[in-house]
């Protein structure tokens, strides 16, 4: 019988609840509350039949489904007994660099409670080769008339151990199967290993990896299992800018030749003879300004000094210690156009709640952070756009916020202080828009480059004077199956 299908409504309370979940203690606690997991028991219902997880390996390190066909004749073979489907079969993409000193170990705590070959560590084997190869072998085993693999295949669920850009890949490369009309996509669930781990705050996974692992590491199984199922919406995210400028462009953003800007919109203003194109999908949010600003500031040190990035709570201390040093709390007394508000140099259009019309919308001149939101948890759980009333929503033509609603909410940050007070919640952050679709339209000015971060991984964009570059956002037109944690 297959887990229920849970809806925005059902999860607005547990999301909010996940949302607010901060302490490792907690998240402890949740590993050892309830009844007891039998080891044995678990491992019988997860464990993939060998014949089929040997194959899948086989098949993803030659890069060729055809060369594991043995594998089908012997599990087939007249007279073998037929092979016996698991009840709830699972696969493990594991950042084992994540977690600090945790990553190998709960790899091999993984490997010891399911098949070793269903642990897939992602220095060794990238998620968009299982779904090229792995996935393949058992669709081709299926449409050969082994029921075995046709259930697996039904049935197979994911597990991303890693943080938020660890499960956004995960997500990404399972959304091919979608394009290629190879459904079902397999549900995910999550364990956090990450900084900010907000994909998992949102789906009940907590915000930390617990103490006692080895405990919870059961549970979590358990519960990826037979969790219900809820979505999330994805962003296509588009980069229009002139061409010849030199960009370092983060792992997530990809040069595109077939990317375009919606026609709908007219641009104001000349265009380049010659335009470059870059293309991405996010999953929890896209800002422009300070705070990319100083998180690319911040990876740039982290990277040039590895040693210090020992954790979640190094990486905390020293984050805010660099927001102060950029100027993300002094801007008011600083000259630097760079520290100014961003109406300087930007333009919004958004279609608006319940419209299919463009429209332009005002940046407060205050405003020197504009932030993108999908999720309920940003910022290691904080809930910047704030729980709303009812009156509020109506008066300003929101609708309740959640991941899968077909909206993305736009908020602005004007300084340092500013963003302190609405990520402790005292305040709510400067509500904007909120949309189906937006376009920034940015132009230099006193400005040479803007900065600009998706998912926590910034970049720096070079700004032209005399032509715009443009930032198109637009919903991806399905929702990547998420198991809820809780």
């Amino acid at each position: 019988m297959g887990s229920p299908e849970l809806t925005t409504t059902d999860l607005s309370t547990s999301r909010n609840t996940a949302a607010s979940g901060r302490s490792s203690v907690i998240d402890s606690i949740w590993g050892c509350t309830g009844s007891t997991i039998q080891k044995d028991d678990l491992r019988k219902r997860i464990t993939i039949p060998e014949y089929l997880r040997v194959a899948m390996r086989e098949a993803i390190q030659n890069k060729d489904v055809d060369s594991v066909m043995r594998h089908y004749d012997m599990a087939n073979a007249a007279g073998a007994e037929p092979p016996q489907p698991s009840e709830s079969p699972i696969i493990v993409f594991i950042n084992a660099k994540s977690g600090g000193r945790h990553g190998p170990e709960l790899k091999a705590r993984l490997q010891d409670l399911m098949g070793e070959e269903q642990v897939f560590d992602l220095s060794a084997v990238k998620p968009n080769e299982f779904v090229q190869y792995g996935l393949s072998c058992l669709e081709k085993f299926a449409a050969l008339g082994d029921t075995c693999a046709k259930e697996t295949r039904e049935k197979i669920r994911v597990v991303a151990a890693g943080g938020d850009g660890t499960v956004g890949w995960v997500l990404g490369c399972l959304g091919e199967l979608k394009r290629q009309d190879r459904d079902p996509v397999p549900p995910t669930g999550i364990i956090p290993l990450g900084t900010g781990n907000d994909l998992s705050r949102s789906f009940g996974w907590g915000g930390s990896f617990p103490f006692n692992w080895k405990t919870a590491t059961k549970r979590i199984l358990d519960r990826v299992a037979n969790g219900p199922i809820c979505h999330l919406d994805s962003w296509n995210l588009v980069i229009s800018m002139p061409a010849g400028e030199a960009m370092e462009t983060p792992y997530s953003l990809k040069t595109s030749d077939c990317a375009s800007l919606d026609q709908e919109l007219e641009i104001d203003g000349e265009l380049p003879e010659k335009s470059s194109y870059y293309q991405g999908v996010f999953y929890n949010y896209f800002s422009i300004g300070m705070d990319a600003q100083v998180a690319y500031g911040f990876h740039h040190l982290r990277n040039e000094n590895p040693y210090l990035a020992q954790g979640p709570l190094s990486n905390k201390l020293i984050y805010s210690g660099y927001s102060c040093k950029q100027g993300w709390f002094f801007a008011p007394c600083s000259s630097d156009p760079g520290l100014r508000g961003l109406n300087n140099i930007l333009r919004l259009y958004v279609k608006k709640v319940n419209s299919l019309k463009w429209e332009q919308v005002p940046i407060p001149s205050s405003v020197r952070s504009i932030v993108t939101l999908n999720l309920p948890s940003y910022g290691s759980g904080r809930n910047p756009w704030g729980n709303l009333k009812p009156e509020y929503l109506e008066k300003k033509g929101f609708v309740e916020a959640h991941a899968d609603d077909g909206y993305v909410e736009i908020f602005g940050l004007k300084h340092g202080w500013h963003a302190s007070m609405v990520m402790v919640e005292l305040i709510s952050a400067k509500h904007i828009a909120q949309a189906s679709a937006i376009r920034f339209e940015l132009r230099g000015g006193e400005w040479k480059e803007a900065y600009m971060q998706v998912d926590g991984e910034p970049w720096k964009q070079p700004m032209n004077k005399e032509f715009s570059t443009f930032v198109e956002i637009k919903r991806v037109p399905f929702q990547s199956p998420m198991v809820h944690g809780e």
